[in-house]
C-alpha cells in the first residue's frame, strides 16, 4: 500500500482536495488492526466513550439508530446492546441498527466481528435467541450523501469519523435530512485539553509515541498514524463545532467533554 500522507500534506490535511480519497486508502490499510490500536493506544477509553455517547443519544425501545461512518462497528454494536436491553425490558420489537462506512474494508471487519452475534440481513431472525434488536444492515456510503430515505432514522451518530469527511457540514445537513422531528444526532470526536500542561502531555504522546507504536503494530505505509494526531490538531474546535451543528439546523446543542477534553461528545435536536 502507498503512502497516502506525506508530511507537506499533513500541515493542514483537511484542505488536501482528494482528502477523501487519501482517507479511504489510509482506512482500507489499517482495517485489519484497527480495533487493536484503537484499545491499546486509548488505555481502552475508546469503549467508554462509545457508551457514554449511546447514554446520551437517549434512545427509546422504538428507535432506529443510524451510525455513520460505523468503522468496525464498535458504536452500531453499543447502540444495539442498548436498545436489546430496553426492548427485553419493554416491547421486545424487532429493530434496526444501521452502520454505514464508505470504506470496504472496514465493513468486512464488522460484518467478521458480529457474525453469529447479530443478525446481517434485513427483517432476519432477531439476535440469539431472545433478541429486541438486530444489527441487520452494513452499508457501503458517504456520509455527505446518505443511502436513506428523509426523515427514516431516529438516532444519527458518528465516531471519530466527522473531521474524516471532506465537507463536514454537507454531512451534517444529510444527518439532519434522514433524521425524524425529535431525532438526535450524536457526534463523538476527538478533541484538545482545554489545560495547557495536560495539552501538552496529549500531545507529546499523540504526536511522538502514538505514530510509532501504532505503526509497528499495523505494519502501516499509508501514514495513517501521523495523520491522526494532525488531523485532530488541525480540525475546527468545539465551538466551531456546535455551530456548525447549529448551521445544518440542529437545536439543543451541547457538548459533553470527556476524559479531561481528550475526547467530546455533542448531541444535537432535530426540532
Amino acid at each position: 500500500m502507498t503512502q497516502a500522507w506525506n508530511d507537506n500534506l499533513l500541515r493542514n490535511p483537511h484542505a488536501v482536495a482528494d482528502k477523501r480519497t487519501r482517507v479511504q486508502k489510509m482506512f482500507a490499510a489499517i482495517a485489519p488492526s484497527y480495533d487493536l490500536n484503537n484499545r491499546l493506544h486509548s488505555l481502552w477509553m475508546d469503549q467508554r466513550w462509545r457508551k457514554k455517547a449511546v447514554k446520551l443519544a437517549l434512545i427509546k425501545p422504538a428507535d432506529l439508530v443510524v451510525d455513520v461512518a460505523c468503522g468496525t462497528g464498535d458504536l452500531a454494536i453499543e447502540f444495539a446492546e442498548a436498545l436489546w436491553q430496553l426492548n427485553d425490558r419493554y416491547t421486545r420489537a424487532v429493530k434496526a441498527v444501521v452502520g454505514i462506512d464508505f470504506t470496504f474494508d472496514m465493513l468486512g471487519q464488522a460484518k467478521r466481528k458480529t457474525r453469529g452475534y447479530f443478525v446481517d440481513a434485513p427483517n432476519a431472525v432477531a439476535w440469539l435467541k431472545d433478541s429486541a434488536t438486530a444489527l441487520n444492515q452494513w452499508i457501503n456510503g458517504d456520509a455527505q450523501s446518505l443511502p436513506l430515505p428523509d426523515q427514516s432514522a431516529d438516532v444519527v451518530s458518528i465516531a471519530f469519523g466527522i473531521r474524516n469527511v471532506q465537507e463536514p457540514l454537507i454531512a451534517m445537513r444529510e444527518f439532519f435530512r434522514v433524521l425524524r422531528p425529535g431525532g438526535r444526532v450524536i457526534i463523538l470526536e476527538f478533541s484538545l485539553p482545554t489545560n495547557a500542561i495536560l495539552r501538552g502531555l496529549y500531545n507529546f504522546y499523540f504526536r511522538k509515541i502514538l505514530p510509532r507504536t501504532a505503526t509497528l503494530i499495523s505494519g502501516d505505509k499509508t501514514g495513517a498514524y501521523k495523520y491522526l494526531p494532525e488531523s485532530v490538531n488541525t480540525f475546527i474546535g468545539r465551538e466551531q463545532m456546535m455551530d456548525m451543528m447549529r448551521q445544518a439546523g440542529f437545536t439543543q446543542v451541547e457538548q459533553f467533554p470527556l476524559t479531561f477534553g481528550v475526547c467530546v461528545c455533542y448531541r444535537g435536536v432535530k426540532a
